[in-house]
């Protein structure tokens, strides 16, 4: 990365303006204004997007209640995501400053980070800067066994029953849909492991395409998917920690800070015994329940999720011929090993601490790693994210897309994190109705 020149800041050294803050006008007659103080920072083109050697400023305003706020004291670090440089204060005279020229000399992305305490809380603001983003390669070996390790896995499913089992939840249930919690048997090591999951359904007959709901990190609770239902879709949403989805909170809580506390590491130096593994397996049998429903259409079978979703979208996907598109927003793990090359790998991060590093666990990620099931991905496939997510950073996101070969499509919203906005969740689903054919959906 080459540092340039800054184009404009102006730095107070004296500790007692810095101190004093900002001054916050009061109307007439008022004993004290409330506020929500926005940090908004942006890159200098509107694509947010450059070529490397290409210089990027930062502009930072602070408002409140819409109006800029002079007199601020901000902190700021720039540098790769995951990877910023050191933190410099600055004040901001009438509000706003500009930053910057600074750059990347490879594809990637770089972050501009910005703090600020106002009226005793701390606020934050980011942006991010790519450059040539749809030139990014893994990181994360490609296993000469990789395809042979996951035929043997998918064998011993062939032999174990589904068992599956259905309660009908009646609470749930609305005119149009039916709603059971499920239990089906999956394998792991040669041993029968339970999943649980919500199924909704069209109350009317008919035959309808199947979606899979895969979940995002965690421990808790599942609802179902009744607006799926609703829009003439067959929809099983599944945890995948064997533990029934359908209990108190509490418990999941005490599962959450306890026995599943560390889940996403179990088991790392063995590519059989990983957690994962098992996850996996699972995810390929919930699509057994579904193409074995009687109100299937028997051709639409669609995978979805978001974050950790995202990431069993695109391995459940690769590893089963009967899905026909793939949904996946932010997918997390994916080239996990970029921490071992000096740059932001994927959710969860494992390799970010030097004291997980070792061969066998780097090894093994190699067969769960998302990037080497992007690969293998032959179905459509329909990816979104934005540059500013801190927990899977559009550098692993984009190590996955890039090496997509079957038919896909990419969906950015520049300035989101890792949370959707309601126009993000509504694309979201017109994207999985169109990939399960469902209704009149459309971009």
């Amino acid at each position: 990365m080459k540092l340039l020149p800054l184009l404009f800041i102006l730095v107070f050294t004296a500790p007692a303006l810095f101190a004093s803050g900002p001054d916050i006008p009061l109307p007439e007659g008022v004993t004290a204004r409330i506020g929500s103080p926005q940090i908004i920072v942006t890159p200098d083109r509107a694509d947010w997007t450059y070529a490397p050697g290409d210089p990027v400023t930062f502009t930072i305003q602070v408002l409140y209640d819409g109006q800029p706020l002079p007199g601020v004291v901000v902190q700021y670090r720039i540098g790769p995501e995951k990877f910023l440089g050191e933190s410099t204060e600055v004040i901001l005279p009438g509000g706003r400053i500009t930053i910057g020229g600074e750059t990347m000399n490879v594809p990637g992305f770089l972050r501009c980070e910005v703090t600020a305490t106002i009226q005793g809380r701390s606020y934050k603001g980011l942006a991010t800067a790519g450059f040539s983003p749809m030139e990014i390669q893994p990181t994360q070996v490609d296993p000469e066994d990789f395809d042979a390790f996951w035929n043997d896995q998918l064998a011993l499913l062939k032999d174990t029953p589904l068992a599956l089992k259905k309660t009908l939840l009646p609470d749930r249930c609305t005119p149009d849909v039916n709603v059971y919690a499920i239990r089906y048997t999956s394998q792991s090591q040669n041993r029968p492991v339970p999943f649980y999951g919500i199924l909704t359904e069209p109350a009317k007959p008919g035959k309808y395409p199947a979606v899979l709901r895969v979940p995002g990190a965690g421990v808790r609770p599942y609802n179902g998917q009744v607006g799926l239902a609703e829009k003439g879709v067959i929809a099983l949403e599944i945890g995948i920690h064997s533990i029934p989805v359908t209990l108190e909170g509490s418990v999941y809580d005490d599962l959450r800070n306890a026995a599943l506390a560390g889940y996403r590491v179990e088991a790392l130096e063995d590519p059989e015994r990983y957690y994962f593994n098992r996850v996996y397996l699972g995810c390929i049998r919930a699509n057994d329940v579904l193409v074995n429903h009687p109100m299937w259409d028997g051709e639409n079978l669609v995978v979805v999720g978001g974050s950790q979703g995202g990431q069993l979208s695109i391995v459940t996907s690769a590893l089963d011929k009967r899905v026909t598109g793939t949904v996946s927003n932010y997918p997390a793990f994916c080239d996990v090993t970029g921490y071992l090359e000096g740059r932001a790998g994927g959710w969860p991060h494992m390799f970010r601490d030097d004291g997980v590093r070792c061969p066998e666990k780097n090894a093994t990620t190699a067969y769960s790693d998302a990037v080497n099931f992007a690969r293998r991905l032959h179905a459509p496939f329909s990816m979104a994210m934005g540059y500013n997510d801190v927990t899977c950073p559009p550098t692993s996101m984009f190590a996955a897309y890039n090496v997509v070969t079957a038919e896909k499509e990419l969906h950015l919203q520049l300035e989101m994190g890792h949370r959707g906005t309601s126009e993000f969740y509504d694309r979201f689903i017109e994207r999985v109705l169109k990939m399960a054919k469902a209704g009149q959906a459309t971009f």
